[in-house]
This record gives structure tokens, sequence and C-alpha cells, in this order.
């Protein structure tokens, strides 16, 4: 009679543990992700509850998921943020470049009116002095 009620309280434990223990190791990469301040700790909590009820089949990619963000460096793009940091260097002389065309441009316009004014005034200079 006491070794039933024993195996009983065997059964229950074991089958709490097993309970709480797969909700426990479907939270790692939640808690991975938390720990990195991941911007889609949600998403990942989410899926890992989706998880149990695909029978785990999920659950190695949201680990995968978890572990490539890091707070320092992101995703790992690091080589694409230099380019794109290179060619915004590169468009920053390019509008420079451009404002100084369009200020000679605008130069140049000036003195070649200036140039029609003073050519336009001079014929008639000399119709006076004739």
């Amino acid at each position: 009679m006491f070794l039933d009620y024993f195996a009983l309280g065997v059964l229950v434990f074991v089958a709490l543990v097993i309970f709480y223990g797969i909700i426990v190791i479907h939270d790692i990469p939640y808690e991975i992700a938390k720990e990195r301040e991941h911007p889609h700790q949600d998403a990942i909590h989410y899926a890992g509850w989706v998880s149990l009820f695909t029978l785990h089949a999920i659950w190695p990619f949201l680990w995968i998921w978890a572990t490539l963000w890091r707070k320092e460096r992101g995703w790992g793009f690091s080589k694409l943020e230099a380019e794109q940091h290179d060619l915004h260097h590169r468009v920053d002389k390019l509008i420079d470049q451009v404002e100084k065309l369009q200020n000679e441009v605008a130069d140049l316009k000036m003195q070649s009116l200036d140039i029609d004014v003073d050519a336009s005034a001079q014929p008639t200079q000399n119709k006076e002095e004739k």
C-alpha cells in the first residue's frame, strides 16, 4: 500500500519535472535573446511556445535566431556598414562638388550678363561720340 502511494508520488514528481523542464528548455532561446537585447525577443518567445505544439521542430532555428544577434555588432554585417559609411562620405563629397559647380555656373552667368550689358552699352556710347 505504501509503495503504491510512493510510486504515484514519484510519477507525479517526474511528470512535473519533465513538464517544467520542457518549458525551461524552450525558453532558452528567449533568455539568450533577452540577455543580448535582441530586437525580436518577443517573437522568439512566442515562437518558443509555438514550437511546443510543433513537436519542437522549429526550436533549433529559434536558438540560431537568438544567437545571431549581438548588441555590439548587430547581425554581424560590419563590412556592409563600413561600405555604407564609405558610400555616405563619397555622396557627401559629390554633393559638395555639385554645390561648388552650381556656384561657379551662377558666377559665370552673372559675368556673361555683365559682359552682355557692357557690350550693349558700348555701341550707344560709340554712336554718341560720333
